[in-house]
């Protein structure tokens, strides 16, 4: 009988596989290989050679892969693509936030192993944790609990207190590198601070670097129903001025989530593909805080009992705004709109630096039948959910709480604008670009549809938000007396000025306008708002000359400031994968006013192909004026 086969050692091939594998730019040195694809491996025996016909070597492998995507280009823009866009603003004026996702760099993978072990299920049960990783299921709900630090050892702390004295400004962010490697080089603290757009960047990079296909989506007047009943409450005073919610019901401004790609055998057929995950630590799940993953079909059927957390992204994108005024130590409604919330719902392009508007596959078209359907299927399994006494709990996000018993907040057929029944219109309409550091001019439009006289009273205000959209206190109010004939259309002038709103901003440069107007002949209150997102000149990044591999690269930033007066303490960062090998800090000092300047850097790049540099302006008086450059980085072979 011939001696059995023993192994002297095993060459994983590591280099040839990982470049097959698309994982050479994690490491060569150590094999690292993606689901669904084959590799090779050499044994060595040391007592003989391999005999064929005669041995034989038997290898168990378990195969299939829940997150396959299908098409080429997609695999590479939502796995390998290392920098993208988070789009940010208002559905008025949307901008691109360049940002370095870095899945690839150094050690990055290993951090990503190191949050999987710092999680709660790892440390709880460790052998069902591992057991259970092969589920991007369950990996994906650990890993965006993992990004929030409310429950655990979590990468960031959330912060919108406008108060980032003892962390960084959520705003000067540029990339998740440099969070990661701050969060595993401290022991792992928590960074502070993020707010969404963060937390979902840095989880895009640990799921893409997973190898999990994911993107970042940013929803413009984006829901936050707090009590489950697909409303969103938003409370005026007699001024139009906004106030704190006292539910915490809000309109965030925009909001930022993930969508990662996976089969969902847990669910009826046909909800597999694009998940959405939120890591902003708003509401809990079963008893920890992260969202999802919550199918994006479901979301747009109403299936709102699926798991995960369905119901709570339903009302991201499709809940419901009932405006109240409070007055006298009561709450008069004004109005439920249908339409105002989820909007613009955007992604990068694949392969482009384009906005992909996604919105269609969230919901059907606001005031379209099937979308009002939708609606109404969702409120009906909210209701039996809540009949039967208890919630499923993997699904449910949120508290128990009984239906209202104020009739007047029913969730019936939206009432009629109360437009429609005093019959004016009203409307803000900008005069000029709202440039930071300039005065903001702007008119009232109110127009008389009716063939009877108007007498309006209006209040106007102003106030400055934050982009989850709580109120800042109010800098600037008015009083308009307008009278119409029949059918007549007049403009009311207005002004803010530069110093009557510059020391009011908050980071988001948002500022919401609203005039609340009673007609004499009516109970009713006309309300109409606007958001205004202040503008300002980006930075210019030039590449001088041809970059390649290993060889110097000078890079010219030209920046200026914005404003009619000089800013202080001005610092400029820089980073880029492949570029870069640590993020770069330049200490600029002061700007005078208008003052336009530039620097000059040099680097080596040490990857090829398709490279981004990211850069970030901050001072005194703004934290986050962006640039970006597209580069490309040759071989030179």
């Amino acid at each position: 009988m011939a001696q059995g086969l023993e192994v002297a050692f095993t060459d994983l091939q590591s280099s040839r596989n990982n470049v097959r594998h698309r994982t050479e730019e994690i490491s060569v040195d150590r094999l690292i290989i993606r689901r669904g694809q084959a590799f090779s491996i050499t044994l060595y025996f040391k007592n003989r050679g391999f005999q064929p016909g005669m041995d034989s070597i038997i290898f168990v492998t378990e195969t299939g892969d829940a997150v396959y995507l299908e098409s080429e280009p997609q695999r590479q823009e939502y796995v390998m693509n290392d920098y993208g866009f988070i789009y940010q603003g208002s559905k008025s004026w949307i901008r691109p936030c360049p940002w370095n996702y870095g899945q690839f760099e150094e050690n990055i993978i290993d951090i990503c192993l190191e949050l999987l072990e710092k999680s709660l299920n790892f440390q709880v049960d460790p052998s069902t944790d591992c057991a259970l990783r092969g589920s991007p299921v369950y990996t994906s709900r650990v890993v965006c609990a993992m990004i929030n630090s409310n429950d655990d050892s979590g990468v960031l702390n959330g912060n919108w207190s406008e108060n980032y004295v003892d962390g960084v400004n959520p705003a000067e962010w540029t990339g998740s590198v440099a969070i990661l490697k701050q969060w595993h080089a401290t022991g792992c603290q928590p960074v502070r601070y993020g707010q969404c757009w963060v937390f979902a960047a840095v989880m895009c990079t640990v799921m893409r670097c997973l190898g999990i296909p994911t993107r970042v989506i940013t929803n413009f007047d984006s829901g936050h129903d707090t009590d489950g009943n697909l409303i969103i409450d938003e409370y005026y005073d007699n001024t139009g001025r906004i106030l704190e919610n006292m539910k915490k019901d809000t309109v965030w401004n925009f909001h930022v989530w993930n969508e990662c790609w996976m089969a969902r055998r847990d669910l009826p057929p046909g909800h597999g593909g694009w998940q959405v995950l939120d890591a902003t630590p708003q509401e809990t799940s079963n008893g920890l805080y992260c969202c999802g993953p919550a199918s994006v079909k479901a979301i747009k059927e109403g299936e709102v009992d699926l798991n995960y957390d369905t119901r709570f992204a339903f009302s991201m994108v499709n809940a419901d705004c009932m405006s109240w005024l409070v007055y006298g130590g009561k709450e008069q409604k004004i109005h439920q709109d249908t339409a105002t919330v989820g909007n613009f719902i955007s992604t990068k392009s694949i392969q482009s630096d384009e906005r992909d508007d996604i919105t269609e596959s969230y919901k059907y078209e606001e005031g379209s039948l099937q979308e009002r359907q939708v609606f109404q299927k969702a409120l009906q399994k909210l209701k039996a959910g809540r009949s039967q006494g208890s919630h499923q709990g993997d699904s449910n996000p949120f508290s128990s709480m009984p239906p209202r018993q104020d009739g007047s907040r029913s969730l019936d057929t939206p009432s009629l604008r109360p437009s429609d029944v005093i019959q004016v219109s009203l409307k803000f309409e900008l005069l000029d670009p709202p440039n930071m550091g300039q005065d903001i001019n702007f008119v009232l439009l109110a127009v008389n549809m009716s063939p009877q006289f108007k007498d309006l009273k209006l209040n106007l205000s102003a106030q400055s938000l934050l982009h989850d959209g709580s109120p800042l206190a109010p800098f600037w109010q008015d009083v308009a007396y307008i009278t119409l004939f029949p059918e007549e259309e007049k403009t009311y002038p207005c002004k803010i000025l530069y110093s009557q709103y510059s020391q009011y901003l908050s980071t988001d440069k948002l500022i919401r306008i609203s005039a609340l107007g009673e007609e004499k002949s009516s109970p009713e209150k006309i309300l109409v708002n606007k958001i205004i997102t202040l503008t300002f000149p980006g930075i210019m990044i030039n590449v001088l000359g041809a970059a390649f591999v290993n060889q110097p690269l000078t890079v010219q930033v030209v920046f200026s400031n914005p404003l009619s007066e000089p800013v202080e303490d001005c610092v400029l960062t820089l980073e880029g994968g492949g570029l870069f090998r640590k993020q770069q800090r330049v200490l600029i000092g002061v700007l005078k006013p208008h003052h336009k300047a530039s620097i000059t850097l040099k680097t080596v790049p040490f990857k090829s192909g398709q490279r981004q540099i990211q850069a970030n302006l901050r001072s005194n008086k703004f934290k986050d004026i962006k640039g970006y450059r597209n580069v490309y980085v040759d071989t030179g072979i």
